[in-house]
């Protein structure tokens, strides 16, 4: 991840066998992720020649895609997610989808599909959130572009999964999975406070990484966000049910007759039933009770003393 000015301990996995078991070298969201990053550089490349209403096109496309800081008046929505496809140089590229094919093929396989591409999604996009909102108060404030935000989730996702797995470094030097995610973090995090002027989002990164074990312990309900979500839901089904009970509940301030005719008349109506009474809590929603005619007035007053 990098600044471009521009224009002026976890669960116990068996690996599956590289020649067997469906492991995939490439599974298709890597796959799809690395040609979408390796196209979009390229184009970024050749827009360099061109020019729209005047002004350079690689600076149009950095302007509306890159992630902008706050308060500058250029800040986009989608750009949380657009920035991650952008990279400044071949090598800001190579590094990035590099590091993401090597630490995210075991996750794609051992998780899916579905479920990667939702947390390398999920990880750039609060990677981005967490950069604008601390960065600038450490003096950060430029364009950002780069997949490292992401990358970082999936390395801590790896460390996560893989604590103990060895990975050698420059090829020669053997370290374990969790001491050197842990190493990076705490080296983007001294960096990232000290203010260095290196060109690099470092909170970018440490977002990446924190939103990767938010999701990974929500995952494994060590925080109980799938609960939190169904006491939510059950509470917005108690209001709703305590509404349509008060709704009906209302219906005893319709002013009729209750001889025994009427009454009669009113339970053997076919038309009273639940699809209509629903509707006439939902116009009482929209627009109160005072707004109903009297025919569904009638039909809630039934309904009502059918309650008691």
């Amino acid at each position: 991840m990098r600044y471009y000015n521009y224009g002026g301990g976890g669960p116990q996995y068996r690996r599956p066998s590289f020649f067997g078991g469906g492991f995939s070298f490439f599974p298709p969201v890597i796959k799809t992720l690395i040609i979408s990053n390796v196209v979009v550089f390229l184009l970024m490349i050749l827009s360099q020649n061109f020019t729209i209403g005047g002004a350079n096109l690689y600076n149009v496309l950095m302007r509306y895609f890159a992630l902008m800081p706050l308060g500058a008046g250029l800040f986009l929505p989608w750009q949380l997610v657009t920035y991650l496809f952008m990279h400044g140089g071949l090598f800001h590229l190579f590094f990035n989808m590099f590091i993401l094919w090597m630490f995210g093929m075991e996750l794609e396989n051992m998780w899916g599909s579905k479920k990667f591409l939702t947390f390398y999604l999920v990880c750039g996009a609060g990677a981005g959130l967490v950069h604008l909102f601390l960065s600038p108060i450490f003096g950060a404030m430029a364009p950002t572009i780069g997949a490292s935000g992401a990358v970082y989730g999936v390395l801590l996702a790896f460390a996560m999964m893989f604590p103990d797995r060895m990975i050698f470094l420059y090829f020669l030097f053997p370290v374990k999975a969790k001491y050197f995610v842990g190493f990076l973090i705490i080296l983007g995090l001294f960096m990232g406070i000290s203010g260095t002027r290196d060109g690099i989002a470092h909170f970018a990164h440490l977002g990446g990484a924190f939103i990767a074990f938010l999701y990974i312990m929500a995952d494994r309900d060590r925080i109980p966000v799938k609960r939190w979500f169904s006491n939510f839901k059950r509470k917005q089904s108690s209001s709703n049910l305590r509404y349509q009970r008060g709704g009906i509940q209302d219906a005893k301030y319709y002013d009729i007759k209750e001889d025994k005719q009427t009454r009669k008349q009113m339970k053997d109506d076919p038309e009273i039933d639940q699809e209509r009474i629903d509707a006439i809590l939902d116009k009482i929603s929209k627009s109160g009770y005072q707004n109903l005619t009297e025919e569904e007035k009638r039909i809630l007053f039934e309904a009502s003393q059918k309650l008691k």
